[in-house]
């Protein structure tokens, strides 16, 4: 699979105009002549086919989830689906402002609460709060939770670290950190916790210990209770990591397994848009021990009214204006109504039984660290490769030039050269063979070619550390200082 060769430096839609004096802006009768410009404004004098045709190129360069599949490991790369948009979009939900009374919004009020009541169902938490932007802002938002429960416990003083395990997403540290924590890495055994070493590293020190479960190796934690006793019995917490729940959905729950406390990320899981740094949803879900520490407002039922709930003494309070991101969570609201409860637990066997598939048909080319029966992503370690003289990223930037985004390279870092893999439910059989096909002809491709790729993108191949090292931060900054040759 091929794409047009288009240029990195496609002009600006200015500079195809045509040099000229400008026009004049629009007039407004009335406007003050303080208010008036004193040189007319220049408008780009281009026919509406150039100005099709610049933005069509533009948007060629891109890669989208609609053109072709996105392998990412540990980010569960999901189609959205187009009846979740069409609801999103209608007048009604987009048009909604966040400061309305909450007697025009009752539709919208009993939507959240309807979310929040099925994903308490599916994370086994009495509470959950849709408040939080992101995941990453839930996990933040958490810790402030446990951190306020234990200074009520006049422990605070005392509980000041927050135990994860190597496999932990870079997003845990610091969120632990900003949280006013200081950390400590405890040791994977197989791709798993450690469970001597987790025993031997808990104390009266430890406020939470952080675990996504199946963990970014792919693998369930089978001694989940087992950590979560050992936690437990030294007075801590168990924090759940919800990146990877599309592997468990409808068949284990965090609250099953012991956690007191979870963040979710609904474009990893319920197929809401991903990507940019934005848009972003967050939800938090919480046992009992943390439920009254949940940040305000709680959406919550009064007969057959819906109000906003600020009378929480032991919130944490409010962590972001307005309440949550309402055109995420309706769309992820119309994936639970599409799925059902069957439908649900399809999704994750589907994802299992993709991964595992993937799984078998890449290991006969690179060998994979752990035991082969995963859950919903796989690891493949690329050292092998470094005897031919190639490493993981050749790899990666070759598959761009199969039409496929590059899988997660370098993480977790207890795989030496490591590839992280993961086709969730979304993706057929074929596209599963193709990709496969696609890495065959890439893993055995000669070293010349892989060192060149990518060769036709928008973009070649790269210099990394020359890219850090001459920054280019805008449009203006790249004609000013165009690259050496």
């Amino acid at each position: 699979m091929t794409f047009r060769q288009a240029r990195y430096d496609e002009p600006l839609v200015w500079e195809l105009s045509p040099p000229s004096e400008g026009a004049p802006g629009p007039s407004v009768p009335g406007l003050p002549e303080k208010l008036r410009r004193k040189k007319a404004l220049r408008w780009p004098e281009l026919s509406e086919l150039e100005v099709v045709r610049h933005y069509t190129r533009l948007s060629q360069m891109n890669f989208g989830i609609d053109t072709s599949a996105y392998p990412l490991g540990s980010c569960t790369m999901k189609y959205n689906p187009k009846v979740s948009e069409a609801v999103a979009r209608r007048r009604t939900a987009a048009e909604l402002h966040p400061e309305q009374p909450v007697e025009t919004v009752q539709g919208a009020l009993e939507i959240l609460w309807r979310l929040e009541t099925a994903l308490g169902k599916i994370t086994g938490f009495p509470e959950v709060s849709l408040q939080p932007a992101a995941g990453a802002h839930g996990e933040f938002a958490a810790l402030l939770m446990v951190r306020a429960y234990f200074r009520d416990r006049g422990e605070l003083g005392r509980r000041t670290e927050v135990l994860l395990p190597d496999t932990a997403h870079g997003t845990n540290p610091a969120s632990a950190a900003m949280a006013g924590f200081t950390t400590r890495e405890i040791p994977s055994k197989d791709g798993c916790v450690d469970l001597e070493a987790l025993r031997a590293a808990v104390s009266d020190r430890t406020a939470a210990f952080m675990l996504t479960n199946p963990n970014t190796a792919g693998l369930f934690e089978s001694q989940i209770v087992e950590i979560a006793e050992t936690v437990h019995g030294a007075g801590g917490l168990l924090y759940y990591d919800g990146a990877n729940l599309n592997a468990i959905l409808g068949v284990t729950n965090p609250g099953r397994m012991g956690f007191d406390v979870a963040h979710l990320n609904l474009h990893k899981t319920f197929a809401t848009p991903h990507g940019g740094g934005g848009p972003g949803a967050g939800v938090l879900g919480a046992g009992e021990l943390l439920a009254p520490y949940l940040p305000v407002p709680r959406v919550v039922k009064k007969g057959r009214r819906f109000a906003l709930d600020y009378d929480r003494p032991k919130s944490i309070g409010k962590i972001k204006s307005g309440y949550g991101n309402f055109g995420l969570d309706l769309r992820a609201y119309v994936f639970l109504l599409s799925h059902g409860e069957e439908g649900l637990r399809a999704v994750s066997r589907r994802s299992v039984l993709n991964a595992n598939y993937l799984g078998q048909r890449l290991g006969r080319h690179l060998p994979r660290p752990f035991r082969p029966l995963v859950k919903h992503e796989f690891l493949l370690s690329g050292a092998p490769l470094k005897a031919r003289g190639v490493r993981t990223l050749d790899l990666a930037k070759r598959l761009l030039d199969e039409g496929y985004h590059a899988p997660t390279v370098y993480f977790p870092a207890l795989v030496e050269e490591a590839l992280m893999i993961e086709f969730p439910e979304t993706e057929s059989r074929r596209e599963l063979d193709g990709f496969a096909d696609a890495f065959e002809r890439a893993v055995t491709d000669t070293p010349e070619n892989l060192h060149a790729a990518p060769r036709n993108l928008s973009v070649g191949r790269v210099d990394e550390v020359r890219a850090a090292r001459d920054l280019h931060l805008s449009w203006k900054d790249l004609r000013e200082r165009p690259p050496k040759p």
